[in-house]
This record gives C-alpha cells, sequence and structure tokens, in this order.
C-alpha cells in the first residue's frame, strides 16, 4: 500500500520539520496540534519555531497544496507521533502525551494504516501505545495480536537531528527502523524513503528505543566528564579551555567542552528513563545526570562570589548593580528553552540579586512568563552599557562576534570560555 496521506501528530521541533519534509516531496500532510495557534501560523505559510531553511520548506509546501495543519485528526495512510515524553516524579518517564495521541487518532485509523512512535521512549513504549490502539479499535487487529497478518502496522523510529540543522540532518542521517514485526519495518522504511537519502537500519521496537535513549546517555555522560573538570579545575585555579585543548592533543583523547549544564528535551531528560527502568545497573548514568544536574547550582554560586568581590570593588549598593545574564535557550543559535540550564541560572539570580537582571537572548522576542516580572530583555548593546557583572550562558554566535574592546567589565562569569 502506497502513502498517499500522511499526518503527523505534534508540529514541535520535530514533527513540523518532519511533516514539512514529507510535503516537500510532494505528499499529502496533514500535521496535527493542540496549539490551535500553531496551527494558524502554519495554515498562514510561517512557523512558531526557529529553525534554518524550515520556513521556507513549509511556505513552498503550504502554498503548494501539501501541507496544512488541523487541531483535529484525520484519516491518513500513516501516522507519526511526535509529541513530548517528559518525566515526572523521581524522574520517572511521563507517557501522558503519547496516550493522548493515541487516543486522538485511533478513531480515524482504517485498516492497512502505518503508525510510528517519533517521540523518544522507555523501552517497552511502542507496545504500550499498540496495547492503547488496540483497546480503542477491537474491530482492527495488531501486531501483538496476530504478528505479520495485522491490520495496523506499528513501528519505532527516532529522529536523531541536532537543532540548528534539522533541515540537513533529518534527510541526510541514517534511521534506526524498529518494527513490532518485520512487514512493519520494511513499511516504515518505505514511509522514510520517501524524503530519507541516509540508510533505514531496522531492528526491533525494544532495541530501537533503547538505541535512542544510548546515544543521548552517551553524550550526557561525556558531557559530565568536561562539567566535573571544570569545577576541578576552578578549584585548582587551572584554565579549564586550555586543559581540554592540550589534552585532546593526545591522538586517542577528544573531551567536549564545559558549559553551564545540560539541556533540552533530549540529553537533559532521556538518560532519566533508563535509570527509571535500571535503578541498580544504570550507576554511571544516574551519576552524569546528577554531575550535570548541579552545574547550574555552582554557576549560581560563581556569580554571588563574582558580585559579592565586585561590591568590594565598588561604590554601588548590591541593590544598584545590574547584571546581565547572555542567552537563555539551551544551546547556541536556537530558540528553544526546554529545560535550558540557561534558563535556570538566569531565573535563580533574578530572584536572589536585589538589584536589576538583564536578559540578552537574540532568538527571542519576549520573555518567558518564569522571568517576567522579575528580569528586563534587552540588546547585547544595552547590556554592555549598563550591567556591572555579565554572566555568558550560550554561545550564540552574536556573542561570539563581539570585539572584546567592547567589553569593559572586569567582573564576567564565563561558563562557555568564549571571552576567556
Amino acid at each position: 500500500m502506497s502513502f498517499t496521506t500522511i499526518s503527523v501528530i505534534g508540529l514541535g521541533y520535530i514533527g513540523l520539520p518532519t511533516a514539512a519534509a514529507f510535503a516537500s516531496r510532494k505528499k499529502q500532510v496533514i500535521g496535527v496540534d493542540i496549539n490551535a495557534r500553531a496551527v494558524e501560523t502554519i495554515n498562514r505559510g510561517e512557523i512558531h519555531i526557529v529553525e534554518p531553511e524550515l520556513d521556507n520548506v513549509v511556505k513552498a509546501a503550504v502554498e503548494g497544496g501539501y501541507l496544512r495543519a488541523s487541531t483535529t485528526p484525520v484519516t491518513a495512510d500513516a501516522y507519526l507521533i511526535a509529541v513530548p515524553t517528559p518525566f515526572k516524579g523521581e524522574h520517572e518517564p511521563d507517557m501522558v502525551y503519547v496516550e493522548a495521541a493515541a487516543k486522538s487518532i485511533a478513531p480515524v485509523l482504517k485498516k492497512g494504516a502505518l503508525v510510528i512512535l517519533e517521540s523518544t521512549s522507555p523501552v517497552g513504549a511502542t507496545e504500550q501505545m499498540a496495547a492503547w490502539l488496540a483497546a480503542a479499535r477491537p474491530d482492527l487487529t495488531f501486531p501483538q495480536q496476530v504478528g505479520e497478518k495485522a491490520d495496523i502496522n506499528i513501528a519505532y523510529c527516532p529522529e536523531r537531528v541536532l537543532p540548528g540543522q534539522v533541515m540537513v540532518e533529518l534527510i541526510k542521517n541514517d534511521r534506526v527502523i524498529g518494527g513490532m514485526t518485520p512487514v512493519c519495518s520494511a513499511r516504515a522504511s518505505e514511509l522514510y524513503n520517501i524524503f530519507l537519502e541516509g540508510e533505514c537500519v531496522v531492528t526491533n521496537s525494544r532495541t530501537a528505543e533503547m538505541c535512542k535513549l544510548t546515544e543521548n546517555s552517551f553524550r550526557d555522560v561525556n558531557i559530565a566528564f568536561a562539567n566535573e573538570l571544570s569545577l576541578i579545575c576552578a578549584d585548582q585555579n587551572i584554565n579549564v579551555w586550555e586543559l581540554i585543548r592540550l589534552a585532546n592533543r593526545h591522538p586517542r583523547v577528544n573531551i567536549l567542552q564545559p558549559g553551564p549544564g545540560v539541556g533540552g528535551h533530549c540529553i537533559a531528560v532521556d538518560p532519566w528513563f533508563i535509570v527509571a527502568q535500571n535503578p541498580q545497573q544504570a550507576r554511571l548514568i544516574r551519576t552524569a545526570r546528577e554531575v550535570n544536574d548541579h552545574k547550574p547550582h555552582w554557576v549560581v554560586d560563581q556569580v554571588k562570589a563574582t558580585v559579592a568581590d565586585c561590591l568590594t570593588t565598588s561604590d554601588k549598593r548590591a541593590s544598584e548593580l545590574k547584571i546581565a545574564c547572555f542567552g537563555l535557550a539551551f544551546k547556541p543559535n536556537i530558540d528553544d528553552l526546554r529545560e535550558s540550564p540557561a534558563m535556570e541560572i538566569t531565573h535563580s539570580v533574578a530572584q536572589w540579586h536585589g538589584g536589576e537582571t538583564l536578559v540578552v537572548e537574540p532568538n527571542i522576542h519576549q520573555l518567558p512568563a518564569s522571568l517576567t516580572g522579575i528580569s528586563k530583555l534587552v540588546s547585547m548593546q544595552e547590556a554592555l552599557a549598563q550591567a556591572d557583572v555579565l554572566i555568558m550562558l550560550v554561545d550564540h554566535k552574536e556573542f561570539k562576534a563581539l570585539d572584546g574592546r567592547c567589553i569593559t567589565q572586569r567582573h564576567i562569569v564565563d561558563t562557555k570560555g568564549v571571552w576567556r
């Protein structure tokens, strides 16, 4: 069965680029999202997120009649679920959005449809989604019931793209295809090959789920090593960036760069899914998460020490000092604030500091609700002209391009080594 109509559930940082990629190949794509404002924006041929090249692809797809958005699911040949999977309680995975998405498409499923879960999920999530669908549609058969003869095919296929390069990596990168049966995997591969230039690598759904968690946990552990080094070097009065540069001259050493912590909806979240399911075995993964989660608190302590030092060399009172935080996003050159350590640090500083807290974030137009009323969004030039203390949190291209002669402040906390 060919794929004439494709539906993408969840039009965020992964769902919308995926929908646009299919639509760019002249497939009829219906994107579904509960955010009515996002739906309206997309149907105008515009986008509600920051991602290079995405705006042009969406505009062309909408104008060509290949992409439209809706708040309610419709019948399609294939469904891709790309909704958030946060954690709850003691870092346990929360599948409420996946469950809601599955139950929303259940009434419009038809025999022969393919359902793919793309959301980063704990092991067994695809089987759980299949169970929810089967319970909602007893008139259809599913892979867990009749294997390859099922009316509905189900697979897991995680994204593995880098924000800021999604429209390139979505097409170029290999995809891991985890079908519940070989037939499910084959149909999922056929679907992605509509736009994919990379390879579809087939496995089962549980291995595919674990693969995604493993990729992000690997990166988290490596970042934790760099972040832990930065704490040790600060205690030993050693420049951590120089140390890493020297160590990386070893032919088999490649240490990452430290920062204010780890953010985003993947690396800061996914390792906890492994820990939640394997608490006794995942000791290194848990420790890495704790190291990276602790880093923002350490940065705030550095800010407090820097402010105290500033007060000893200034005739200003604490309430008169202005602190400027550079960057809120979880990584450079995007607008995504999810799980951002820069956000956490800025919020802590703004709540603690008696004076004014300035925020510089070139990728947003207004402050998030958590910072509204306790901080002020300003331009880079305003911050440099007014602030007594500078905090570098995200190495956006605008900050890296800044002429060092523009920085007259002596009191700086640079978590990215940009102004060192």
